[in-house]
């Protein structure tokens, strides 16, 4: 099992690594290989920040023989993805952004068909966002025909969209919690459904 946290930050610590990282607990303490990508550094890599269709079907060009063609390719290996992303008025980062729409390739080839996705986000007030973020970190992963799952979980409750928290996210304690059951929930799912990833 490989489950992959993706950090849509500019900072590779601080807010949306706290969520990220109490989201994977639970898949480490399960003894899957857990991985941190941070979108912000991998796309240091491409020839451009953002994807501008240079072709079509995608070839990768901005990204064959890089560091983020790596990345791309270890994504492509998940059984879940995990993505974090802090609100920039009311969605994802640019970061994440640009790293997502650069996963062209891995849509054409079905790499991320059935892998299991939830997403955390934390922004500077309690109602801040949040929720139209992860609708949009969710519309990213529908796209990939990725399964898309929520805070919920057998032992807790039905949940929600996500792990949603106000920053300092390592000082909230309800949006830590949420993070961690919604890391169970990709875990559970993932290990549910192996048979339906055929790589």
């Amino acid at each position: 099992m490989l489950i992959i946290g993706l950090n849509g930050s500019p900072n590779k610590e601080d807010n949306t690594a706290a969520l990220l990282s109490a989201a994977l607990e639970p898949a480490r303490e399960k003894g899957a290989e857990v991985v941190i990508i941070h979108a912000a550094e991998a796309l240091k890599s491409a020839t451009t920040p953002f994807c501008n269709c240079c072709s079509n079907p995608c070839g990768g060009h901005c990204f064959k023989d890089r560091e983020l063609g790596k990345v791309y390719e270890l994504l492509g290996r998940a059984d879940g993805i995990i993505i974090g992303s802090p609100v920039y008025f009311g969605t994802v980062s640019a970061q994440l952004k640009g790293f997502w729409d650069k996963t062209r390739q891995l849509r054409a080839n079905k790499k991320l068909l059935n892998v299991v996705g939830g997403a955390v986000t934390v922004g500077a007030a309690r109602f801040g966002g949040q929720e139209t973020t992860v609708k949009a970190i969710h519309d990213m992963m529908l796209v990939q025909g990725m399964t898309v799952v929520g805070d919920g979980y057998i032992e807790d409750d039905a949940g929600h969209h996500g792990g949603c928290a106000q920053r300092p996210a390592n000082a909230d304690e309800t949006g830590l919690l949420r993070a961690r059951i919604l890391g169970r929930r990709v875990y559970e799912v993932a290990e549910a459904t192996k048979a339906l990833r055929q790589r």
